[in-house]
């Protein structure tokens, strides 16, 4: 078994026309990837419903996510974390640009 290192903030690249998703591991039961979004977000009808929860961390930028059911939506700065649990529909609705927003999302069972 051989070890793999990286750099998060490697190759980030600017003005995507989509969000770019890169699996950094994957294990059973686990997926960690790096999102960079750059003014991404999804159309105010459209949910994720995923079958596994997931724990996002924002490392730069910022964003605002819309968890169905809460009052409010959830603003996130570098730092900030959220657990989404399965099945929790949600949403990115807005992204920051400059600089990108880096994301750090953990999907397990």
């Amino acid at each position: 078994m051989s070890s793999t290192q990286g750099n998060l903030f490697a190759d980030v690249p600017c003005g995507l026309t989509a969000e770019q998703v890169v699996t950094l591991l994957r294990a059973p039961g686990v997926r960690i990837e790096r999102i960079v979004s750059t003014g991404q977000a999804n159309p105010p009808d459209f949910w994720y419903d995923q079958a596994g929860a997931e724990w996002v961390l924002l490392l730069q930028g910022a964003a605002t996510l819309r968890i169905e059911g809460e009052p409010e939506p959830t603003f996130l700065v570098p730092g900030s974390h959220i657990h989404i649990p399965a099945h929790a529909r949600h949403r990115v609705e807005w992204t920051q640009t400059d600089p990108p927003t880096i994301w750090l999302a953990l999907h397990f069972a």
